[in-house]
């Protein structure tokens, strides 16, 4: 089981080769904010866990394994989001919060948020009564 910094690395190099088909050291330094040695040394941990084939030099290429997993963190960020949206968070707050809660969550808790976004997202009613029950939250906190 990944760690929480390997599920970073893993989910970035996931999504940098999604887009642009491969995912070089200085990139992921880059997305991820840190040095680019502490990458190779990332790359080369995810390498010894079979997420990934890293040659110096050459790049890398995520495993089967590693192609799984960062899909499913990919999900996961997304549907957190997703949630987030839903339920009224300021999309300025989104991405700082999805980043503090996706590790602390299992993936029951996290089929369990899937399961609730599509009951908002069959029905705008409910979303709407959500709207409402907030709107009136907040003129109660006002007055």
């Amino acid at each position: 089981m990944p760690t929480p910094s390997m599920e970073d690395y893993i989910e970035q190099i996931y999504m940098l080769i999604e887009d642009k088909g491969y995912a070089r050291v200085s990139d992921i330094a880059e997305a991820l904010a840190v040095h680019p040695s502490s990458v190779t040394k990332m790359v080369q941990k995810l390498d010894k866990d079979e997420y990934l084939i890293y040659e110096k030099y050459r790049g890398l290429i995520l495993t089967p394994k590693g192609k799984k997993v960062g899909k499913r963190l990919v999900y996961r960020h997304e549907l957190l989001e997703q949630l987030l949206r839903i339920i009224g968070v300021d999309e300025s707050n989104i991405y700082e919060d999805v980043e503090g809660i996706e590790h602390h969550l299992s993936w029951n808790a996290i089929d369990r948020v899937g399961d609730l976004v599509q009951f908002f997202e069959e029905d705008e009613k409910r979303i709407e009564a959500l709207r409402a029950i907030q709107k009136r939250n907040e003129e109660e906190q006002t007055t």
